[in-house]
Protein backbone atom coordinates (compact mmCIF):
# COMPACT_ATOMS: atom_id res chain seq x y z
CA UNK A 1 0.00 0.00 0.00
CA UNK A 2 1.29 3.61 -0.79
CA UNK A 3 2.17 5.86 1.94
CA UNK A 4 1.76 9.53 2.12
CA UNK A 5 3.53 11.25 5.05
CA UNK A 6 2.54 15.04 6.04
CA UNK A 7 4.69 17.10 8.49
CA UNK A 8 3.23 19.80 9.81
CA UNK A 9 5.33 22.59 10.67
CA UNK A 10 5.97 23.48 14.11
CA UNK A 11 8.66 24.64 15.53
CA UNK A 12 9.74 27.83 16.00
CA UNK A 13 12.96 27.05 13.82
CA UNK A 14 10.97 25.20 10.88
CA UNK A 15 8.19 27.99 10.96
CA UNK A 16 11.28 30.84 10.08
CA UNK A 17 12.88 28.78 7.58
CA UNK A 18 10.29 26.17 6.52
CA UNK A 19 12.87 23.92 4.30
CA UNK A 20 15.06 23.55 6.94
CA UNK A 21 12.21 20.73 7.43
CA UNK A 22 13.09 19.36 3.87
CA UNK A 23 16.63 19.44 5.03
CA UNK A 24 15.87 17.21 7.79
CA UNK A 25 13.46 15.08 5.91
CA UNK A 26 15.95 14.46 2.74
CA UNK A 27 18.59 13.87 5.66
CA UNK A 28 16.47 11.25 6.98
CA UNK A 29 15.52 9.52 4.36
CA UNK A 30 19.66 9.26 2.86
CA UNK A 31 20.75 7.95 5.99
CA UNK A 32 17.86 4.88 5.54
CA UNK A 33 19.58 4.49 2.02
CA UNK A 34 16.30 5.68 0.22
CA UNK A 35 16.69 8.04 -2.81
CA UNK A 36 14.75 10.48 -3.11
CA UNK A 37 13.13 13.05 -5.19
CA UNK A 38 12.08 16.19 -4.30
CA UNK A 39 9.83 18.03 -6.16
CA UNK A 40 10.33 22.03 -6.15
CA UNK A 41 7.23 24.36 -6.57
CA UNK A 42 9.95 26.36 -8.72
CA UNK A 43 13.50 27.24 -9.92
CA UNK A 44 14.05 29.56 -6.65
CA UNK A 45 12.99 27.16 -4.22
CA UNK A 46 14.85 24.24 -5.94
CA UNK A 47 18.24 26.80 -5.99
CA UNK A 48 17.53 27.73 -2.22
CA UNK A 49 17.13 24.07 -1.16
CA UNK A 50 20.26 23.44 -3.10
CA UNK A 51 21.84 25.91 -1.17
CA UNK A 52 20.46 24.89 2.03
CA UNK A 53 21.36 21.20 2.18
CA UNK A 54 25.18 22.30 2.08
CA UNK A 55 24.58 24.25 4.96
CA UNK A 56 22.01 23.19 7.21
CA UNK A 57 24.04 21.32 9.43
CA UNK A 58 27.90 20.89 9.83
CA UNK A 59 27.36 17.66 10.71
CA UNK A 60 25.48 16.49 7.68
CA UNK A 61 26.35 15.31 4.33
CA UNK A 62 22.78 14.94 1.86
CA UNK A 63 24.67 14.12 -1.68
CA UNK A 64 22.12 15.90 -3.69
CA UNK A 65 21.65 18.17 -6.67
CA UNK A 66 19.46 19.75 -8.92
CA UNK A 67 18.21 17.31 -12.10
CA UNK A 68 20.02 18.02 -15.68
CA UNK A 69 23.23 19.50 -13.45
CA UNK A 70 25.26 16.92 -15.02
CA UNK A 71 24.46 13.53 -16.70
CA UNK A 72 24.99 11.85 -13.16
CA UNK A 73 21.33 12.47 -12.00
CA UNK A 74 20.38 8.76 -11.59
CA UNK A 75 24.36 8.26 -9.39
CA UNK A 76 22.85 10.95 -7.04
CA UNK A 77 21.04 9.82 -3.93
CA UNK A 78 18.99 13.83 -3.50
CA UNK A 79 17.68 14.93 -6.25
CA UNK A 80 15.67 17.80 -6.93
CA UNK A 81 13.66 18.59 -9.90
CA UNK A 82 11.54 21.71 -10.67
CA UNK A 83 8.21 21.24 -12.78
CA UNK A 84 9.29 21.93 -16.46
CA UNK A 85 11.61 19.07 -15.81
CA UNK A 86 10.73 15.25 -17.27
CA UNK A 87 12.23 13.21 -14.59
CA UNK A 88 11.55 9.59 -13.70
CA UNK A 89 9.60 9.24 -10.21
CA UNK A 90 11.79 7.41 -7.47
CA UNK A 91 9.64 5.04 -4.80
CA UNK A 92 10.00 8.33 -1.76
CA UNK A 93 8.58 11.64 -3.23
CA UNK A 94 9.22 14.78 -1.02
CA UNK A 95 6.30 17.06 -2.53
CA UNK A 96 7.03 20.78 -2.08
CA UNK A 97 4.57 21.46 -4.82
CA UNK A 98 0.77 22.28 -5.08
CA UNK A 99 -0.46 19.34 -6.66
CA UNK A 100 -0.29 16.09 -5.42
CA UNK A 101 2.52 14.21 -7.80
CA UNK A 102 1.14 11.33 -10.72
CA UNK A 103 2.74 8.56 -11.51
CA UNK A 104 3.97 5.13 -9.79
CA UNK A 105 5.45 5.74 -6.03
CA UNK A 106 5.66 4.10 -2.63
CA UNK A 107 6.17 7.09 -0.78
CA UNK A 108 5.20 10.82 -0.59
CA UNK A 109 6.10 13.44 2.11
CA UNK A 110 4.06 16.44 2.27
CA UNK A 111 5.19 19.57 4.19
CA UNK A 112 2.72 20.97 5.59
CA UNK A 113 3.18 25.13 6.74
CA UNK A 114 2.25 26.66 10.01
CA UNK A 115 0.05 28.97 8.31
CA UNK A 116 -3.37 28.09 8.86
CA UNK A 117 -4.67 29.68 5.31
CA UNK A 118 -1.83 27.45 3.50
CA UNK A 119 -2.84 24.52 4.66
CA UNK A 120 -6.34 24.64 2.96
CA UNK A 121 -5.04 22.93 -0.14
CA UNK A 122 -3.22 20.46 1.69
CA UNK A 123 -6.58 19.36 3.40
CA UNK A 124 -8.09 18.52 0.45
CA UNK A 125 -4.82 16.39 -1.09
CA UNK A 126 -4.83 14.57 2.54
CA UNK A 127 -9.00 13.24 1.17
CA UNK A 128 -7.41 12.84 -2.63
CA UNK A 129 -4.60 10.42 -0.71
CA UNK A 130 -7.27 8.53 0.99
CA UNK A 131 -9.65 8.24 -2.15
CA UNK A 132 -6.30 6.37 -4.14
CA UNK A 133 -5.98 3.96 -1.16
CA UNK A 134 -2.92 5.37 0.50
CA UNK A 135 -2.18 4.89 4.00
CA UNK A 136 -2.08 8.88 5.88
CA UNK A 137 -0.38 9.50 8.61
CA UNK A 138 0.28 13.33 10.17
CA UNK A 139 3.53 14.39 12.40
CA UNK A 140 4.07 17.24 14.28
CA UNK A 141 7.49 18.46 13.51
Amino acid sequence: MPRADFYLVDKPRFREQPLLLVCELARKAHDAGLWTLVLARDTAQAEALDDLLWSFDDDAYVPHQIAGADEEDAECPVLIATPDMDIALRPLLLNLRDDAPRGEFERVLEVVPADPAARVPLRERWKQYLALGFDVKAHDM
